[in-house]
């Protein structure tokens, strides 16, 4: 069972008090089933950090929402996919070290000649011993909206699991049958960015299927149609813990 040991609620530094000059965004802090710890820090949009036994994981920085010169370097980075909102080669470059390791994308291999380790939907990788990593497609379902996120482009989401609890972080699509057939799942970060992504009944129908125990909505604003998270919330009561963050 998963366990929330502290929430901080003010915006203290990524990854702990640090060096004044660090950015400040808001950071959650669990007890993994193991007993070990780990933080989990919303950047901004879809950009999020993980940091498990002083070891940083990125997944979509992008520049324009941190200095990420200023924060740790990344033992992993994960891009789910080639849009400019989740892959910024510049961000990329400020936080990698001859010993990071990259994982994205087929797209985002071949068409920005990016040298990583390519995640096909429904791949595992044990890049370090302290976490694994599935790819679990993401894609745009509904008729209207295959120029978004088609799946021939094979985007991904990935499942981490970490000291025994897994993190679902979706990427960018709608409520998939791959998405909706998860099961176990301890903390889920769902987009939900009509019309790119999910609608707020998209994110409660998904939500419902994968019952998580806390459900952060996450990818949210930047649209005209504003995102009813007090909706949301409301819907999804006695179902799952809804936790929002700001990512704005």
């Amino acid at each position: 069972m998963i366990r929330k040991t502290l929430l901080l609620m003010s915006f203290l530094s990524l990854f702990g008090c640090g060096a004044s000059h660090a950015p400040e965004f808001p950071t959650d802090t669990f007890t993994a089933r193991d007993g070990s710890q780990f933080t989990m820090t919303f950047i901004k949009h879809g950009s999020l950090a993980i940091e498990v036994a002083g070891k940083h994981i990125y997944i979509d920085p992008v520049s324009e929402y941190a200095d990420y010169a200023t924060l740790p370097k990344a033992d992993l980075i994960l891009v789910t996919h080639s849009h400019y909102d989740h892959f910024d080669r510049t961000a990329i470059e400020a936080l990698e070290t001859p010993e990071t390791d990259l994982l994205c994308d087929k797209t985002t291999a071949e068409a920005f000649d990016f040298d990583c380790h390519v995640m096909m939907p429904g791949d595992t990788a044990r890049p370090r011993d302290y976490v694994t990593i599935e790819a679990v497609a993401a894609y745009n379902t509904s008729a209207d909206r295959q120029q978004y996120h088609p799946r021939e482009r094979q985007d991904v989401g990935y499942l981490l699991t970490i000291g025994g609890t897994r993190i679902y972080v979706s990427g960018d699509g709608e409520n998939t049958p791959e998405m909706e057939a998860l099961r176990d799942i301890d903390i889920a970060l769902l987009a939900v960015n009509q019309p790119f992504t999910m609608t707020v009944d998209q994110a409660v129908e998904a939500a419902k299927a994968i019952r998580p125990k806390i459900f952060y909505p996450y990818h949210y604003g930047e649209v005209d149609e504003k995102t009813d998270l007090d909706r949301l919330t409301r819907e999804l009561e006695g179902v799952t813990e809804v936790r929002i963050r700001p990512m704005e």
